[in-house]
């Protein structure tokens, strides 16, 4: 079969999985929702401490205590849970909707009282029993009957204000459960290469024991023993780097994840396809301009800085005030009842000239438009050039996965016919430790082809919905 001519066919992606895997072929799917994590059990200990300002001061509160194994449905449970930045965005949420509250509070009017009692005399030295009490208190009522659109401007801009940042809410989890996924494929990828390199080693050491055998029984040389001896220490600074690479892998996900301080956690998941991407490029597209919420945030942007332009304008009107009040006044023991009176007051204000102030900050507004319309264009265009970047991405790893099983299979049977050959005395331990580097670059390129085709979907998963619409 010609997988070059299956690449102009939407059904190539199908037919190239169904070669490769034939035993997932059947059960392939499209990606979970990731919002199904909500039903995944997750070990409270790996739970950070609830206190966020915790701050560790002793050795044994930082040391790790154990490793534990957890699935990418546990790492994305843990990062809606308790990662950071999410938490903010949550927090600033909260803080628009009391914003919101705020400025819905103009629709209604205020109401204050106010009261003292006063003792007052001509002083102590004189008369003090002149010295008189008198109780005065008051209650005004104001409302705002007309402000030339500056409150409903004001309402309308903390409403769209609530939406960006409930739209950043969808982006901020969307955006960390993509950074947790990749990270765990990094994660993936680190604890294969340790395996890969640890397979090097064994094999490296094997040559060498047939090297030092052959030399002793007189059909080796010495050459051959050294370059055994040079490749053996080679695996096994490949190793030590790969070891390095898993711990830093490992800690970088436990940041993403917020973990507790004394826990280091590996991948459970074994590495293999994580599924198909069942749509065409252009539907992709098409979805990704419906679904991606960076769109609204920007239109939601531009719709604050209208309402900000007729707030400014609105100071240009008139604005009309409704002021009434009511007042008590009693003074003690001087035989007069209490008194009280009341007013009533339609307030009226426009201002004749203010500098050119106001319409100033109109055309700030006014420019602040043009540039969220501009900024809309361009997120556009960069979502469909992210949605083309991963979707040539998937289809080129794909290619890859089958290119790097076939050569994986030629290098383990290369290697066995080279060491054939070299204990038949038909070949050189050069060719055997050639054939060893072939087969761990083979194996490393076979797990690599996989877990990019993993990061390209997660990629294309993020490029082309939201969290909410999974």
């Amino acid at each position: 079969m010609n997988f070059r001519l299956l690449l102009v066919h939407s059904t190539w992606v199908s037919v190239t999985f169904a070669i490769l895997f034939p035993t997932l072929a059947s059960a392939a799917t499209p990606p979970k929702p990731q919002n199904a994590s909500s039903t995944v059990q997750v070990p409270d200990y790996l739970n950070p401490n609830p206190n966020p300002l915790q701050f560790p001061t002793k050795p044994e509160e930082v040391r790790i205590q154990g490793t534990v194994s957890i699935t990418l449905a546990q790492a994305l449970e843990l990062a809606r849970r308790n990662n950071r930045d999410l938490q903010v965005a949550i927090l600033q949420l909260e803080r628009s909707r009391s914003s919101l509250r705020e400025s819905q509070a103009a629709l209604f009017p205020t109401l204050s009282i106010n009261s003292n009692i006063t003792n007052s005399g001509n002083g102590f030295a004189k008369n003090p029993s002149q010295a008189s009490t008198s109780f005065n208190g008051s209650a005004q009522l104001n409302y705002n009957l007309y402000t030339s659109g500056n409150r409903q401007a004001t309402i309308q801009a903390a409403k769209e204000q609530l939406r960006v940042d409930e739209l950043n809410v969808e982006t901020q989890s969307s955006t960390i459960s993509l950074n947790a996924t990749t990270q765990y494929y990094d994660l993936q990828q680190a604890n294969e290469q340790v395996r890969i390199n640890q397979a090097a080693v064994k094999n490296a050491q094997a040559s060498l024991r047939d090297t030092q055998a052959r030399e002793q029984a007189g059909v080796g040389t010495r050459f051959d023993v050294l370059q055994a001896q040079v490749n053996l220490a080679n695996a096994q600074q490949e190793l030590t780097n790969a070891i390095s690479q898993q711990r830093i892998a490992r800690r970088q996900l436990a940041t993403t994840l917020s973990l507790s301080q004394s826990v280091d956690i590996t991948a459970a998941d074994p590495v293999q396809l994580a599924g198909l991407w069942p749509q065409t490029l252009e539907e992709s597209i098409v979805r990704a301009f419906q679904n991606r919420p960076e769109l609204q945030q920007q239109l939601a942007q531009r719709n604050i800085y209208e309402q900000q332009r007729r707030q400014a304008l609105s100071q240009l009107g008139p604005q009309i005030n409704l002021a009434s009040s009511y007042s008590l006044l009693d003074r003690y023991n001087d035989g007069v009842s209490v008194t009280d009176g009341y007013s009533v007051a339609l307030q009226g204000t426009l201002s004749l000239f203010d500098g050119g102030a106001a319409r100033a900050k109109a055309a700030q507004s006014r420019a602040n438009i043009a540039i969220a319309e501009s900024q809309f264009g361009s997120q556009r265009d960069q979502i469909r050039f992210n949605v083309e970047q991963y979707y040539s991405q998937l289809q080129s790893n794909l290619n890859n996965v089958q290119t790097s099983s076939v050569a994986l299979n030629q290098a383990k049977e290369a290697l066995t016919l080279a060491r054939l050959r070299f204990q038949a005395g038909v070949g050189t331990q050069t060719e055997v430790i050639s054939a060893e580097n072939d087969l761990t670059r083979a194996e490393g390129n076979r797990v690599t082809a996989i877990l990019d085709y993993n990061r390209a979907l997660a990629n294309l998963q993020r490029s082309v919905t939201s969290r909410a619409s999974r």
